[in-house]
């Protein structure tokens, strides 16, 4: 495939990238001005060929990126850009709420804690609380792992509408980590019915060799899965065996409950079926 740093001016993939950058141009300079700003204005300040901006301006129009005053001619940001605003809002306000869960969770099995969130077929770690052990787990906030490599991956995909999770499955390849991966559809969903049976997720070693994660699900005041917590250990210190990941699945599941209580949650599970 060839690169856009590599391709001709002229080229497709040249031609989107202009375009993109042209688009978030006008996104970047109309939000300097709360006033907003005419065509003539526009055109002069950005350079822009006005038929290019003509095209620009109507489609962003057109989906609310932006809003045009009839009366007075004036682009001003749209109700969509506010409505985006918001999911960085609410990622923020819940790992607000989650810190001192997870901080709990940590003081209590001395070993790190994870929350994450679903976006698309990724898990995207919000918040994390490091324990006090040298070794280190390669996940980081903000950082994104396949959900069907990871154990708070798993229970997210869990709890999707049996058909929101086909599609999103979709001409996905999923591409084997370790040897511990799972790469097919039909072993995932094995492996998701599983969890919703007993109520967590488990990864061993499918992402990082030696590491062995128990996850659990957070729920909002709807009971909808907002997020998972996970608790994440290096095989060696599992020295306990099926007593130890026992604790590990109640302390979570303790903690991962006060958090879906202080997000509103009032003990009633949603869910519409098992996915097939």
């Amino acid at each position: 495939m060839t690169s856009a740093r590599n391709s001709t001016p002229d080229s497709p993939s040249a031609a989107g990238v202009k375009s993109a950058e042209r688009a978030l141009d006008l996104m970047e300079y109309l939000a300097t001005r709360r006033s907003g700003a005419t065509f003539p204005q526009i055109s002069q300040d950005l350079g822009l060929p006005k038929s290019s901006l003509h095209g620009l301006l109507t489609t962003l129009v057109n989906r609310g990126w932006l809003y045009l005053d009839e009366e007075s001619r004036r682009y001003r940001i749209g109700m969509r850009v506010w409505e985006t605003a918001q999911s960085f809002v609410y990622l923020d306000s819940l790992a607000h709420h989650a810190d001192r869960h997870l901080t709990a969770a940590r003081d209590d099995l001395d070993e790190t804690v994870q929350l994450a969130v679903l976006d698309g077929i990724d898990n995207v770690y919000v918040a994390k609380v490091e324990a006090d052990h040298p070794l280190r787990l390669v996940s980081r906030v903000g950082m994104r792992l396949p959900a069907y490599a990871t154990g708070l991956g798993k229970v997210l995909l869990a709890h999707l509408e049996p058909a929101d999770l086909r599609a999103r499955l979709r001409g996905v390849t999923m591409r084997r980590f370790t040897e511990h991966t799972i790469t097919t559809p039909e072993l995932l969903q094995e492996r998701i019915r599983e969890i919703r049976e007993r109520g967590f997720g488990e990864d061993d070693g499918e992402y990082t060799p030696g590491v062995f994660c128990v996850a659990v699900p957070v729920r909002d005041a709807s009971g909808r899965v907002v997020a998972a917590m996970s608790c994440s250990i290096p095989r060696a210190r599992l020295t306990e065996g099926q007593a130890h990941r026992d604790r590990l699945v109640d302390s979570l599941s303790r903690h991962a409950e006060g958090l879906s209580r202080e997000l509103g949650w009032t003990g009633v599970d949603r869910y519409a079926g098992a996915p097939s």
